[in-house]
């Protein structure tokens, strides 16, 4: 018979791997083959193959995160928190598979998670969860920018008007290369939206928010409706969840396929729908107040144009002002459409000498993107600039508002006109004073394109300083138990009446040995811990640990108390022994692997009982170098 497993717990570095061992060591004694796959800090570990779930004769999940349990269905799967694994994983667990009495699983439920595991799922700040659900939405948006982009400009080339069957210009390699460039480009909103809500909500986050995507790209409301809509679909299916969360597990497979899409649907997209309708009043208005604005100051005017090009990108501010624009040229005046050309150019343009002008700051991805963007803002497409400002809009939109603004004031002081509704630079040729309209636009262009430079290196600056401070204050190479145990930081008797007090005084000691930086950061740390489950093991045995950027170096703390203290542990008996482990933010797999070593060794009860018998920290140490090597 051969079992597959999947063990995780919230943090990935104790839980996870104590279920591993617990679950190997119970199959090595029953003579059974069994593959464990560990969904821990440092990622995914003996991954489970395609071959591996068809050959298996059932699957044993103890975990308390989601480890994608849909591939799993069609098998026997038995579902339990990651401490059953730990606990009783030969009556509870692999007998059950076994003797085949655990139930077959029809479908996934709509995490992956039991209810409880999702009770339990490690709480994140707001602030890094937003980024985030928006960075993925970013890095998922930014292929089909650039294909879409590339094929409409590759299509201008054969002429402005070339995809169009109706004009003289009309080609039809053109008409196909722009038809596929504009499906494409159609798929951007959704595509963010879709995927900022999955990393929200997970599949049905998914589903709701390529729906939502499309009710904000129909009615226009641009990539800032597309980032709105992203984060209502996945705040709509984290709350159906929560509201059906009492629901017999026996519906789980109702609430995947049904429950959670229609209800989805019905809120998040109603919603979207009346938060995107009233924009087109809102436009008319817009359209009407510039189509008045254009015999006033150019300067006046420049700005307005400018802001209201970059601010959007492709929504429904920028539209306001690209409508008014082709509408007056209808009417014979190109001097209007002459500033919404060059403010909508600018962006793309900004983003190419950013990274051209800051290439050191910037990742690989980044400058090909920006590179990318210098093709197609000179066609005068602008949603090319829409990842960059995605990232961090409240700095780089006012940035690229800035340098539209700019080559619009110029473009309207110089007098430049520009019969053509599109096509950048490539309706030069019928461009009154053209080579003036190229300059203004690359000095607004070099003028946002420096100061995203700018803003850059001063996060690239900051993230390496705090790359420096953490190499200069945590050993390079953590390997072997060694590293992270001296026997200076062995403490027998600690005080303490309860839980709190003995995670206090820990983190006084721990400060005390030059492990941690900040005794209140600590022990907040392992308060935090502990909300998302006990780390109270059995025979008297806790596993606090944490994760912050108060710790100093990796440092594994072994404490025996001087008193038993109640710790929630799971087989109810008071923690006499405590082993608490400190990892620095970032910590590297190394650090991980070594910390978890020592909780393997907690599911041996040999290992437990020397532990507990021993009287002096010398002895302590030497246990726990002669087990783990």
């Amino acid at each position: 018979m051969k079992i597959i497993a999947v063990t995780g717990c919230p943090t990935g570095i104790a839980h996870t791997f104590m279920a591993k061992e617990a679950l190997e060591e119970e199959a090595k004694k029953q003579g059974l083959t069994i593959k464990v796959e560990t969904h821990g800090q440092e990622g995914v570990q003996n991954e489970l193959t395609a071959t591996d779930i068809a050959e298996a004769d059932g699957v044993i999940i103890a975990a308390d995160k989601d480890v994608h349990a849909e591939r799993f269905a069609g098998k026997r799967v038995i579902n339990v928190p990651v401490t059953r694994g730990i606990k009783d994983p030969a009556a509870a667990l692999i007998a059950a598979i076994v003797n085949q009495t655990a139930p077959i699983m029809p479908g996934a439920s709509i995490t992956g998670e039991s209810q409880q595991s999702a009770e339990k799922r490690p709480k994140k700040s707001i602030g890094h969860g937003i980024y985030v659900a928006l960075m993925n939405g970013v890095s998922h948006m930014l292929p089909i920018v650039v294909a879409g982009g590339v094929m409409i400009a590759i299509s201008f080339m054969f002429g402005i008007y070339s995809a169009d069957s109706k004009s003289e210009e009309f080609n039809q390699f053109a008409f196909y290369l722009n038809s596929i460039g504009g499906l494409a480009m159609s798929l951007m909103v959704p595509i963010l939206t879709a995927y900022i809500a999955e990393a929200i909500a997970k599949r049905p986050g998914l589903i709701i928010g390529f729906i939502v995507g499309m009710i904000a790209y129909t009615n226009e409301t641009g990539f800032l409706g597309g980032i709105v809509g992203g984060f209502l679909a996945g705040y709509v299916v984290l709350g159906l969840q929560y509201a059906l969360r009492k629901l017999p597990p026996a519906l789980n497979g109702l609430k995947a396929i049904f429950l959670y899409p229609v209800l989805g649907i019905f809120i998040a997209g109603l919603t979207m729908w009346f938060l995107s309708a009233p924009m087109e009043a809102i436009n008319q208005g817009m359209m009407s107040f510039l189509a008045g604005l254009q015999n006033t100051n150019p300067l006046i005017l420049g700005i307005v144009v400018g802001m209201m090009c970059a601010f959007d990108m492709g929504g429904p501010v920028n539209k306001a002002a690209y409508v008014t624009g082709t509408a007056l040229l209808a009417q014979g005046n190109f001097y209007f459409m002459a500033g919404v050309s060059a403010a909508c150019i600018v962006p793309p343009l900004a983003t190419g000498f950013a990274v051209l002008f800051g290439r050191k700051y910037y990742n690989q991805s980044d400058k090909s993107a920006g590179y990318v963007n210098f093709l197609l803002g000179s066609t005068h497409i602008t949603e090319g600039a829409i990842p960059f400002a995605a990232r961090n809009p409240l700095i780089i939109l006012p940035i690229l508002m800035l340098g539209s603004s700019i080559a619009a004031v110029l473009t309207y002081m110089m007098h430049v006109q520009v019969p053509a509704p599109h096509g950048g630079f490539i309706v030069l040729p019928i461009v009154t004073h053209g080579a003036l309209w190229v300059m203004a636009i690359v000095i607004g262009s070099v003028v946002s394109g420096i100061l995203m430079a700018i803003n850059q290196k001063r996060i690239f600056t900051k993230e390496k300083i705090t790359t420096e401070n953490a190499t200069v204050t945590t050993p390079q190479t953590v390997s072997t138990i060694q590293d992270v145990l001296q026997k200076e930081n062995i403490s027998l008797a600690v005080q303490g009446s309860n839980k709190d007090e003995v995670l206090q005084n820990i983190a006084a000691i721990a400060k005390e040995k030059g492990i941690i930086s900040d005794t209140a950061a600590t022990y907040h740390g392992f308060l935090k811990r502990e909300q998302q489950g006990s780390t109270g093991m059995e025979q008297g045995i806790a596993i606090p640990h944490t994760e912050n950027n108060a710790v100093i170096r990796p440092a594994l703390m072994v404490v025996t108390l001087a008193r038993s203290v109640d710790w929630d542990s799971l087989d109810g008996q008071p923690t006499t022994h405590v082993l608490a482990m400190f990892i620095p933010t970032g910590g590297s797999s190394n650090h991980l692997n070594v910390l978890s070593d020592v909780a393997k060794l907690l599911v041996h009860d040999d290992f437990i009982t020397e532990l507990k018998t021993a009287t002096d920290t010398t002895t302590i140490y030497n246990l726990f170098q002669n087990k783990v090597n």
